[in-house]
């Protein structure tokens, strides 16, 4: 004989079911989507920025600064040695301003070194260009620091003399977090030094 309980108890094991039912729904659910901003948020971190052809920074693109630092770190070196080199009594205000921001002390030194020594003055005084014309630079890795060397040509144009140089410089390579624009690359050049100049004879 069934009671009106009997109605009761079933009515309330039913209703248990469903609101179990919903809560481990809405548990799996909400893991899903923490799993799912965990990830989106990992391959956010490592794709905000692209790398064009010629080493240019390109903010919010899809690739990953670790597959492509090689090439942001020529680049970089490019870009410093074009600074702080490529310089005329027009631009070398801002183009040394520009160079010091990718290097530490050993660049600012030798900077401070060649404005005590009038190099600058000398620029000034007689109208020289110096321009860059070739860099090639060379990395490898040692012991968690990326090691570089580079080869530059420039000629220094006083009127109608034009002089051609060689320039070996060596350095380190620091990772610190990018700076748009004054370091988009991400990388400080410490301890650089020049290790050589020698003017080219041109060839008969």
């Amino acid at each position: 004989m069934k009671t009106p309980y009997q109605n009761i108890y079933t009515v309330l094991k039913l209703n248990r079911l469903i609101v179990l039912a919903v809560v481990i729904c809405g548990l799996l659910s909400s893991a899903f989507s923490l799993w799912v901003a965990f990830s989106t948020g990992r391959k956010a971190l490592n794709a905000a920025f692209a790398i064009s052809t010629d080493g240019s920074i390109i903010p919010l693109k899809l690739v990953t600064q670790k597959e492509n630092f090689r090439v942001e770190a020529l680049a970089h070196l490019d870009l410093f040695h074009t600074y702080f080199y490529n310089i005329d009594p027009s631009n070398y205000e801002s183009n040394l301003e520009k160079a010091l921001w990718l290097g530490n002390s050993s660049v600012s030194n030798l900077y401070r070194q060649k404005k005590a020594e009038g190099v600058y003055n000398r620029l000034l005084q007689y109208s020289l260009v110096q321009k860059v014309l070739k860099i090639d630079s060379d990395l490898d890795k040692k012991e968690d620091r990326y090691h570089f060397r580079s080869r530059v040509i420039f000629e220094i144009k006083r009127g109608s003399i034009v002089d051609t140089y060689e320039l070996i410089s060596t350095g380190k390579l620091l990772i610190i977090d990018r700076h748009f624009p004054n370091n988009p690359h991400g990388l400080l050049i410490t301890d650089y030094f020049e290790n050589s100049l020698r003017k080219i004879t041109p060839q008969p």
